[in-house]
């Protein structure tokens, strides 16, 4: 298993790339694409299979594009992973490394997300098996983006990355939709109705629904939600989009609260998160706690010291330190997402955090230092591309005693300690699981001044 959940074969001294394999399967291979020091290829025929596969539980394994590991068992998954995250620090990071401690798997490993976007298709996707057999299939859907196809939906039966009542919420949108003659969003034509369904379910028993369609038909809508109303009376805030554009995006866009609360909540040690619509969450809450948890742990806060929290997001990990540090300073790019730290810090009863939008490398300026002081902990979770080689510089000058690196993306995490290694050693590696049956892992860098 090498990057991108992919695995590696050798032949004539050229490596290739595989999907959909496991390590020691044994088969044949058709080239899709070859460049000078590669080739990407995918299997044709399977002569041997590996000790290393499981059987996959759901039944659109190999087509979604979901769930890409569950040929392979979880604690192998884990082992994988690990070796990623140890693969990338070493080769690309190179600096000294100490044990790494073993990645902390996910105790659920299925039904996991608390947030799931499905959208509506009437150009559906058929399988090898449906074409071949010749038969006429409805091709209204509503499901999931084939990978690298942006006008193909897979119509789900049955999805095991959410809990109930998600599976039942799309099935019935989906019938009666089918009932009621509301015809399914044509992306190519820009035509249609019923576009996109985003169900969030929270840890604190808060259920939310928003349906996006593409035009404004009152009488049809409400009709809908009154069914939905009905149907699901534990949904604790239903809402929905109209949205006329040429893409699903809605951020920029009115969401109409039709029947409860315009958000929910997800708690951690008694912190509640107010979600709305257009807020970020991470998607695994349970491990979510894990991962803020040992980000607390290896910033060894005593009450006494002044965080900086980078990327801070809705200021989840801001405010869930709150409590074990003197003060704490959260920046972000979104600035919606920072009006959600402050609600989050006001209905908490936090009065310790500070929250400033706007680009990273901007805000993160000597006046900033000035004004708060120089941070004692810094706390940095960046997106998948790394910090910007500017912040890594403002923090080599800046010199926090610790700094805690969450990542994403060991890669982008290897190059900036790297960076950071002119005035740091990496002291503890901490790699997190948070989505099972993918190869996505997060990992923890704790970095201590030289």
């Amino acid at each position: 298993m090498v990057a991108e959940g992919k695995c590696l074969a050798r032949h004539d001294n050229m490596v290739i790339f595989v999907g959909g394999v496991a390590p020691g399967d044994v088969v044949d291979l058709r080239v899709t694409r070859k460049k000078k020091s590669f080739m990407e290829a995918v299997p044709v025929a399977f002569r041997e299979y590996s000790e290393l596969r499981v059987q996959p539980f759901c039944e659109h394994f190999g087509v979604c594009g979901g769930c890409k590991w569950q040929h392979i068992s979880y604690d192998t998954q884990l082992h994988y992973k690990q070796k990623q995250v140890k693969d990338n620090l070493e080769r690309i990071g190179k600096v000294a490394l100490p044990e790494f401690d073993p990645i902390l798997g996910s105790e659920k490993t299925r039904y996991y997300r608390n947030k799931l976007e499905f959208t509506f298709s009437n150009t559906s996707w058929l399988t090898n098996e449906q074409i071949q057999s010749g038969q006429e299939f409805d091709r209204d859907a509503l499901g999931f983006h084939i990978p690298g196809r942006f006008d193909k939906i897979l119509d789900i039966k049955h999805c095991y990355l959410q809990p109930d009542p998600s599976n039942a919420i799309r099935l019935e949108v989906r019938n009666y939709a089918k009932q009621h003659n509301l015809p399914f969003f044509d992306i190519v034509k820009q035509e249609g109705y019923m576009r996109n369904l985003i169900i969030r379910t929270a840890n604190t028993g808060e259920l939310m629904v928003i349906v996006q369609v593409y035009e404004d038909r009152s009488e049809e809508m409400v009709a809908l939600m009154e069914h939905l109303v009905t149907t699901f009376p534990e949904i604790t805030s239903l809402q929905y989009v109209v949205n006329p554009k040429g893409n699903e995006t809605y951020h920029d866009l009115e969401v109409v609260c039709y029947k409860g609360l315009p958000y929910i909540h997800e708690e951690m040690e008694g912190i509640k998160f107010r979600v709305g619509p257009k807020s970020f969450y991470q998607t695994n809450a349970d491990q979510a706690y894990e991962l803020y948890r040992l980000t607390r742990e290896l910033a060894a806060l005593t009450g006494n010291e002044l965080v900086y929290d980078l990327y801070t997001g809705a200021g989840t990990i801001a405010n869930f330190v709150a409590k074990q540090a003197r003060e704490v300073i959260g920046i972000e790019y979104v600035p919606s997402a920072i009006e959600d730290a402050k609600i989050n810090s006001q209905i908490n009863n936090i009065t310790n955090t500070t929250f400033y939008a706007g680009d990273m490398k901007d805000i993160l300026s000597d006046e900033l230092i000035e004004r708060h002081g120089r941070p004692d902990v810094v706390i940095t979770d960046p997106p998948r591309a790394g910090m910007h080689q500017d912040v890594v510089e403002k923090l080599l000058q800046v010199h926090p005693n610790r700094i805690v690196y969450v990542s994403c993306n060991p890669a982008t995490q290897a190059r900036d300690l790297e960076l950071l290694s002119a005035k740091y050693d990496v002291t503890r590696v901490q790699p997190v699981d948070m989505f099972p049956q993918t190869h996505h892992v997060e990992n923890i860098v704790l970095l201590t001044a030289k």
